[in-house]
């Protein structure tokens, strides 16, 4: 029997070295449309809406323009990303116990969507939510409340994956277990700090784990 019968993964950060490549796009627009060049933390402090939003705000009436470019540098510079090893292994082992898989991310459709493709695990997922898909972002539960409601499961058999602390926050809110994956997370102090069910510090222990719980 199933300790789990769906799990729920974040993208950056979890499944996807794509920190360097999100922070490069941003540079890159920030350059050449408002002649500044954010550092890593000022870029961070943006996160929590969709790029779509932030760049909005950044860019008033040449928004189309600033966001097709946006676009093309995160698709045509995606060599900077990678998946962590072993994370298609797990995904393996997952779909071969035919344990439920989403994703909830905070990233909107598009860059969700080049990046599940490019890095060749868009089709693993029953259900992918991005930050487009819902009215409240992380730390609100409602993504995974999507979740768990159109695949009519019972909360104690959801697990929730992420590294960082709005996973947390929305995992609790949920009422779902979560493991925090320390990897490499920007906050792993913070997030330790915040004592979620299960930390994994290595891809590896995390698949020890799934293991032994599907």
């Amino acid at each position: 029997m199933h300790n789990f019968d769906g799990i729920i993964f974040d993208v950056d950060g979890t499944l996807t070295s794509t920190n360097d490549l999100i922070f490069e796009t941003f540079r890159y627009i920030s350059r050449k449309y408002l002649n500044k060049n954010p550092s890593n933390d000022e870029i961070m402090s943006l996160f929590g809406p969709t790029e779509e939003v932030i760049l909005k705000e950044w860019s008033g009436n040449n928004f189309e323009t600033v966001k097709n470019d946006y676009f093309n540098f995160y698709s045509d510079n995606h060599y900077m990303a990678e998946l962590y090893p072993g994370i298609k292994e797990i995904l393996d082992f997952i779909k071969s116990k035919n344990v439920l898989l989403s994703i909830f991310t905070g990233k909107g459709r598009e860059a969700a969507s080049i990046t599940l493709k490019k890095l060749d695990i868009f089709n693993y997922f029953d259900l992918i939510i991005t930050g487009d898909d819902v009215i409240e972002h992380k730390p609100s539960a409602e993504g995974i409340n999507k979740f768990i409601d159109k695949f009519n499961l019972a909360k104690e058999k959801v697990l929730m994956i992420g590294d960082a602390p709005s996973d947390i926050k929305a995992a609790r809110s949920a009422g779902v277990k979560i493991a925090t994956v320390v990897w490499d997370s920007y906050v792993k102090k913070e997030v330790i700090n915040l004592g979620s069910d299960y930390i994994f510090r290595e891809v590896n222990d995390l698949k020890g784990f799934l293991e032994k719980n599907l």
